[in-house]
């Protein structure tokens, strides 16, 4: 059996949990994401081209082991813009841990939402 090429490949998103969606949809919103349609049930974000499934779904164990991955090209100003929204302070509770050097070679900004999914908001490499 052939593999279809990855021409044929269209999308990929994640369905990322949400122990309380409207909070988690005002965090993504205030994060800088755009909501694209939402239902009951689930919505899609996006931040430049790349999506994610919010889902009205919630298991404390798969939440809080949940990681999204957003590599960024400065991740100095993504903290800056995280603290001058007052992010941690709006939603108590939260992580949210200055870039810093990580043993794997990048620097890594930490950043939890509301239901426990960490982000890694990661620079790309410099060259």
């Amino acid at each position: 059996m052939n593999r279809p090429d990855d021409a044929s490949i269209i999308d990929l998103k994640a369905f990322v949990p949400a122990k309380d969606p409207a909070l988690s949809r005002q965090f993504y919103l205030d994060l800088g994401f755009r909501q694209n349609w939402a239902n009951d049930q689930i919505a899609e974000f996006q931040i430049g081209s790349f999506r994610f499934f919010l889902q009205n779904f919630y298991a404390r164990g798969h939440a809080e082991n949940f990681m999204m991955s957003l590599t960024v090209a400065d991740v100095d100003q993504w903290w800056q813009h995280i603290q001058s929204i007052q992010l941690a302070q709006k939603y108590p509770g939260i992580t949210a841990k200055a870039p810093a050097l990580q043993p794997w070679g990048l620097r890594v900004l930490f950043l939890s939402d509301p239901g426990g999914v960490l982000w890694h908001i990661v620079e790309r490499p410099r060259k």
